[in-house]
């Protein structure tokens, strides 16, 4: 049986079986935050229990890393609508210690769309658009460093809030243990030496 039959037979159950009702919430975070963070599978689970958060608590952004690549992008966009249409008062960023962003080669992973059938010429004609797939599939080197750009990028993003809080930590996808990167109450980042 494949993924997507499986999932859609459990679901079927699942609906009929109400198991929903646990989960009923509105779609306003109860605790007005908005958390932009890895889609690392470590982390579907860990995250919330690590920070005490339920279904309706927050507004969950993920992408690869944690990693604001772009200010106007549709990572900045979903965080700027959760402040203005889903009354979120906070930020955070959550990044992680040994993301597979930080480990990413880029020439590697060209080699692989490559490998599964993406054509010389389509990378070529990326290229000649401005786009250079070697820098826009760079991850970085160190995470607090990584964590501290995206929050920055927020904090001083000319639609945000400046009363917004955006803080910045990294979890420990083993245990769950959060740093502390940047402290947005008092907009300072934290020495992680």
């Amino acid at each position: 049986m494949s993924v997507l039959n499986d999932i859609l037979s459990f679901n079927e159950n699942f609906v009929k079986n109400k198991e929903y009702i646990p989960y009923e919430t509105s779609n306003i975070p109860n605790k007005h935050l908005v958390i932009f963070t890895c889609m690392d599978t470590r982390l579907v689970e860990l995250l919330p229990k690590a920070l005490n958060i339920k279904n309706g608590d927050v507004k969950m952004v993920k992408n690869a890393g944690a990693v604001l690549t772009h200010p106007f992008g549709s990572t900045m966009r979903s965080i700027l609508v959760a402040v203005y249409e889903l009354q979120a008062d906070e930020v955070m960023v959550i990044g992680h210690h040994q993301c597979g962003m930080s480990s990413i080669n880029p020439e590697e992973l060209i080699a692989k769309l490559k490998e599964r059938g993406v054509d010389e010429n389509t990378i070529k004609t990326l290229e000649n658009a401005g786009i250079e797939l070697k820098t826009w599939f760079k991850g970085f080197d160190k995470v607090e460093d990584s964590v501290a750009k995206s929050v920055e990028i927020i904090k001083n993003h000319p639609l945000m809030p400046k009363n917004i809080p955006v803080h910045g930590l990294v979890i420990d996808p083993n245990t769950g243990k959060l740093d502390l990167i940047v402290n947005g109450y008092e907009n300072e980042t934290v020495d992680q030496r």
